[in-house]
């Protein structure tokens, strides 16, 4: 493997597989397909009965308003009220269908002595810890080598990183990897020089330079955990059932140490089960992709995913951001069946630390469900692809419905406080008009929201409380009650404040704002400087409008309290979100526990082994390049040169290299240094080797590391 790595950089030898661009406007008929019976009265369940409780809702509100003559305001009013009424409903429907037609067990759990196929574990980086992500890789590695299946599985991590410091770290961290998995399974890394199209493009250039050589593909995150169980039945299922093109799992939120980041994790165990599950069920072949712990045929992909590019500029044109939705319509336009095996128990994640690093998430993620405006009537798909475009898509403008919504219920308080009626609107008329409102039918309506809008959380936690092993595992019953108690009033204080953010989030896109590519933060608290910046002007809002309602009414004031308390304490809430003090003072209580925090997985518990022990990445890499021989012979071991062209030589490679030169130390030439030049000092060993001979370093510093440094070097 050793000849192989130096000779391929990194990557083993090409075997390209052709990857047509595909055409959103023109696609080949395919024939029709027998829905089996069991999805068919689950959608008509799922959409059905979201249809019927919107309607009812909708009529309510009417009936409602209706008493005394319907006016504008009432109008808007009422058509919102539809909007977000249909789609809490749609979620409560998906919860009662994953309660009473919940999806069957699949024949994905077969296990076959030995496989016949070769599957890749791929890993998409940018900018992130890279010990976090080969210490994962290493447990699943030894994990699949135990149960024999080592030679049947290979890592491939492709790098998309732009700063030399992060790519250097990254081959240091491989290079530890490899060495920890030799015999048992091959260690694949390729970093991109140019990263077009981002993650969609990182995949796209894996698959056309390197897709001949596997049958399937793993996509991970870099916050991805799988159990080798679940790895060889994803592989098992691919090669049981030959039309299956995408099969994704459940991944549960772990490894939470923040306020936020555990009250994600115990909704998403005790909620997420039950809604997932109505999800599988009314999806049937027809599922869709969240882009990684997922298996994907490659062939299929290949034929069928590759996606164009949206005319026009960003943000609403250019690559497609959110590719993974499209990537499964497309999947399934050809023909490939897309499913999701709710029952593999063995597929982790992990959640953002705070609210604010969710909302930097969500950024990107808004801009690109946006864009399946634009391929939402691309030809050929299936209506349940279209619907889970258009679901995605709602997800973000929904927050901008909400705040209309209770900007019109505001200005109709206020009409109904300080506007004197008009009682003879007719003129001559020999009785007066006089101004209704349906109260009692108001305060059914209001109960009726509140029940269909936590009715998932009920289900969940109804079913967790009967289960007793469940119910054991978060702490007992009464644990279980105030964790969910917990929950729901965390939730309530955050939603307002997510609401403003992704209507600002949404203004900005449709004014033409590209989100960029921020990398993604995994850990780490809010500071007090950050949370006011970021949020004074959701607690000037909150403070402004709270006044102001109060001094017109106190009715009104108590009607806008619940989402005037999310705003008001804007920052201390984002502050408390990433707090892990608080926390884990809760888990000490007894609250927002799991099964996985009492009693962890051998999977997770020997992943935080490693990860503990796995060596710190050099904080100057470039610096430290130059003055260890022995990191030098590891990083380069996995760089791929920079394509050039005769003629066209790179600025930065030249202006690197002049600054070499002039320098008469180490540390005048890295002061000179910008990014641009250390990226290429770090891509160009004859670069890399100048900078070594400015070292002021002791003979005994440059000379060779002892032995069992190129296993485990440490560069602190």
């Amino acid at each position: 493997m050793n000849q192989q790595v130096a000779n391929c950089g990194g990557m083993p030898p090409a075997e390209p597989l052709p990857a047509p661009v595909q055409d959103l406007r023109r696609a080949v008929p395919r024939r029709r397909e027998r829905v089996e019976w069991r999805v068919m009265i689950s959608r008509q369940a799922a959409f059905g009965g979201a249809a019927a409780m919107a309607a009812f809702g909708a009529y309510e509100m009417v009936r409602v308003v209706e008493a005394g003559g319907v006016t504008i305001l009432e109008g808007f009013m009422t058509a919102l009220f539809a909007v977000t009424f249909a789609w809490i409903s749609f979620a409560a429907a998906s919860a009662l269908v994953g309660l009473l037609l919940p999806q069957p067990r699949r024949a994905w759990r077969f296990r076959p002595e030995k496989f016949i196929t070769r599957t890749a574990l791929v890993v998409p980086v940018y900018h992130e810890t890279p010990s976090r992500i080969t210490a994962a890789l290493e447990v699943m590695g030894h994990g699949l080598a135990r149960q024999g299946h080592g030679q049947a599985f290979e890592i491939v991590i492709l790098s998309d990183s732009r700063n030399a410091g992060a790519w250097i770290g990254e081959t240091l961290a491989v290079d530890r990897l490899r060495q920890s998995l030799a015999g048992e399974m091959a260690v694949w890394y390729r970093r991109r020089w140019s990263n077009h199209a981002r993650k969609s493009g990182n995949i796209r250039d894996f698959v056309e330079s390197w897709g001949g050589r596997y049958d399937h593909f793993v996509v991970l995150d870099a916050d991805s955990l799988m159990s080798p169980d679940t790895l060889v039945a994803l592989a098992a299922a691919m090669e049981s059932e030959p039309q299956l093109g995408i099969l994704q799992t459940f991944p549960k939120l772990g490894g939470g140490r923040s306020v936020f980041a555990r009250a994600q994790q115990f909704a998403s165990r005790v909620y997420g089960p039950v809604v997932a599950g109505g999800y599988a069920a009314w999806q049937g072949a027809d599922g869709n992709f969240w882009g990684h712990n997922a298996i994907l045929r490659t062939s299929a992909f290949a034929s069928s995913c590759i996606l164009p590019e949206l005319s026009g500029r960003e943000p609403l044109g250019g690559p497609i951001l959110s590719h993974d939705f499209v990537e499964a319509a497309l999947m399934r336009r050809a023909g490939w069946r897309v499913e999701m095996a709710t029952d593999l128990e063995g597929s982790w994640e992990d959640s953002p630390p705070s609210l604010l690093d969710a909302a930097t998430r969500d950024r990107r993620w808004a801009q690109g469900n946006l864009q399946h405006l634009r391929v939402i009537s691309a030809s050929g798909l299936r209506w349940p692809s279209r619907a889970h475009l258009a679901l995605g898509v709602m997800s973000y403008l929904i927050s901008p419905v909400w705040l209309l919504l209770i900007v019109f219920g505001f200005a109709l308080a206020m009409q109904a406080e300080f506007v004197r009626p008009d009682y003879f609107p007719q003129g001559l008329q020999l009785f007066p008009t006089w101004p209704r409102f349906d109260s009692e039918r108001m305060v059914r309506l209001f109960v009726l929201t509140l029940v269909v809008l936590f009715l998932p959380k009920i289900i969940g936690v109804s079913l967790a409380m009967a289960t007793s092993s469940f119910r054991r595992a978060c702490g007992g019953g009464p644990r279980l009650l105030g964790g969910a108690i917990t929950e729901l009033a965390l939730s309530a204080l955050f939603a307002p404040i997510m609401m403003l953010i992704h209507s600002r989030q949404i203004c900005e896109i449709l004014l033409g704002r590209d989100s960029g590519w921020s990398p993604q933060r995994r850990d780490g608290e809010t500071r007090w400087c950050d949370a006011w910046r970021a949020h004074r002007l959701h607690m000037a809002i909150g403070v402004a409008t709270a006044c102001f309602a109060f001094y017109l009414s106190p009715k009104i004031f108590l009607w806008l309290s619940p989402t005037l308390v999310g705003l008001v304490l804007a920052a201390p809430l984002s502050r408390l979100s990433g707090s892990s003090a608080v926390g884990l003072a809760l888990r000490r209580c007894g609250l927002l526990l799991t099964p996985e925090e009492e009693g962890p997985p051998a999977i997770v518990r020997e992943f935080h082994a490693a990860w503990a022990q796995a060596p710190a990445a050099p904080g100057d890499a470039v610096k430290a390049l130059a003055e260890n021989r022995m990191m030098r012979e590891i990083h380069f071991r996995w760089v791929n040169p920079a394509p050039r062209r005769r003629g066209e030589p790179e600025a930065a490679w030249l202006t690197a290299a002049h600054k070499i030169d002039e320098a008469v130390s180490l540390e005048e030439a890295m002061n000179w240094l910008n990014e641009s030049e250390c990226v290429q000092i770090a891509g160009e060993r004859v670069l890399a080797e100048r900078l070594a001979r400015l070292c002021q370093a002791s003979p005994e510093a440059m000379a060779e590391a002892p032995a069992g440094a190129l296993a485990q070097p440490n560069f602190a």
